[in-house]
């Protein structure tokens, strides 16, 4: 459901392995619990503590499951989704490693906040105006991905911001994970995905919704539910059987982002990091 490349770790690990050792087994193991979950599998959570906000009504026409197809209904979902200015996502997906969090806000404008967990390698926060991009990984991640150097650059560049790197093409898939005109296309769309077929009515967030159920080849279930009111956006998609078993949020559609920069006497460049992490 979300992808490899809206996971992003693989791109991060290259970047941190460009100044520290090479990440080797443990960029398998992230490109590994990067990997897409069937639909409806992954999740995010928001980077705000503010409560989930809806999918705002509209004077649109409610959502006719009655005469739609299944097919249909999905189809609007995506339609919809790839209208949406700015969004939140929100919730947790498993891996062959664990749990993999994502806690991110995003708009067309390519501006982002949030954060990325992966399992037993830490976190980072990202943070983009569309222009910089910034992350900061936590002391896990930093010696996850630091190999013998771990723990001397974990306390290096404790709680600072690394910039500088929006250029480089391996970190291509971060970029198009803050933009959500590009991140939209991938988040509707899984191969492994059956065809839908009609689920029932209920409320998800306290949006009233229609849900869609999916099998893959391998007999696991899924569902997409989708508001019923307004624009059919997605609201959750959700993966109920499997090891990628987990589901995901549909946030604060439309909403302005307000993006708070790190402080400059709080980032490092990242042809710095580089110079510095050679002389640990």
């Amino acid at each position: 459901m979300l992808s490899k490349r809206l996971a992003a770790s693989a791109a991060i690990c290259l970047l941190l392995g460009a100044g520290t050792a090479a990440c080797g087994d443990n960029k398998d193991k992230a490109a590994g619990s990067a990997a897409a979950p069937s639909t409806g599998a992954a999740a995010a959570a928001t980077p705000t503590a503010t409560a989930p906000a809806t999918p705002t009504p509209t004077a649109a026409a409610a959502l006719d499951t009655d005469r739609l197809s299944a097919q249909e209904i999905q189809k609007k979902a995506k339609d919809a989704l790839a209208t949406a200015t700015s969004m939140k996502i929100d919730g947790s997906f498993g891996s062959a490693d664990g749990v993999m969090k994502i806690n991110l806000a995003m708009d067309t404008k390519g501006q982002c906040q949030g954060t990325m967990g992966l399992p037993g390698m830490g976190s980072y926060e990202l943070i983009s105006d569309g222009k910089q991009y910034f992350i900061k990984p936590d002391a896990q991640f930093w010696k996850t991905f630091g190999g013998p150097k771990g723990d001397a650059v974990a306390e290096l560049f404790k709680g600072r911001y690394l910039t500088g790197f929006q250029n480089d093409p391996k970190m291509k898939d971060l970029a198009e994970l803050c933009d959500l005109s590009v991140a939209s296309k991938q988040m509707l769309d899984d191969g492994r995905a059956g065809a839908p077929t009609k689920g029932s009515a209920g409320t998800v967030n306290g949006v009233k919704t229609f849900s869609l159920k999916m099998k893959d080849a391998k007999g696991q279930q899924s569902f997409l539910h989708v508001a019923t009111e307004g624009k059919p956006y997605p609201v959750r998609v959700e993966q109920t059987t499997g090891k990628d078993a987990g589901k995901i949020d549909f946030l604060d559609f439309d909403k302005p982002l307000t993006i708070t920069m790190p402080s400059p006497d709080n980032v490092v460049d990242y042809t710095k990091f580089q110079d510095k992490v050679k002389s640990v």
